[in-house]
């Protein structure tokens, strides 16, 4: 396990004349992960933490990409969720980690120690807020996971390609980071699925594939349809 370490410096002004200097309002919670934590490179498939290691740290994405998955009793693999550059991961409800995390591609995560994290949100309401805010997403992101499995393979797919796109920095266009298999390990479907259920929809004019990892939303309200 690598050793993570984080260290923060508070600046002393000295102050001149008799009024008191303004006090200045706290960083927003995931501005102070920046100021708070440590950044760390990780090579392509290289594992950031493992399943049941100590939950010490939280972590968020500067770039590349990150997936957290689960190897199933019978050897498959299940991805929990994929993190994307500003994404913070790694937020637990308990003391381990209840999935292994790892680089989908050459990353930069900084990594902040939890109980700092934790000290300021017990002295700040906005922090505090700001770490239920987050906690909230992943169990918001959790939900809309175990809702998408239980739907058709289409519109997995299609609930998959509207999410990567609300998320993206082009509107309508989605360059995925991650392999089909990748894709097919999220959504619990097999990639030889995962490749013709692409090919029906662009069949279907509702999207263009340039290239295996480019998409193109041709008809994105064909897609909402499709997912419910």
């Amino acid at each position: 396990m690598l050793a993570h370490t984080a260290q923060t410096e508070s600046s002393k002004h000295a102050g001149y004349g008799a009024r008191a200097r303004p006090v200045m309002a706290p960083h927003p919670l995931e501005d102070s992960f920046d100021l708070m934590g440590a950044p760390m490179p990780f090579a392509r498939n290289m594992e950031i933490y493992g399943e049941n290691e100590p939950a010490d740290y939280f972590y968020k994405v500067l770039s590349g990409t990150v997936r957290t998955y689960k190897v199933l009793s019978d050897g498959r693999r299940q991805i929990g969720a994929f993190y994307l550059p500003g994404d913070v991961f790694g937020i637990e409800n308990g003391p381990e980690h209840a999935f292994s995390a790892e680089a989908i591609s050459n990353a930069k995560v900084l990594l902040i120690k939890r109980s700092a994290v934790t000290a300021l949100a017990s002295r700040d309401n906005t922090a505090a807020h700001q770490l239920l805010g987050l906690t909230a997403r992943e169990l918001g992101r959790a939900q809309n996971h175990i809702m998408l499995l239980i739907k058709t393979a289409q519109e997995r797919v299609a609930g998959f390609l509207l999410e990567m796109a609300e998320r993206g920095q082009a509107p309508g266009e989605i360059d995925l980071p991650m392999s089909r298999q990748d894709i097919a390990d999220y959504l619990g479907l097999t990639i030889e699925t995962i490749s013709r259920t692409l090919t029906h929809l662009e069949n279907c004019a509702a999207i263009s594939l340039p290239t295996s990892r480019r998409i193109v939303l041709r008809d994105p309200a064909a897609l909402r349809q499709l997912n419910g």
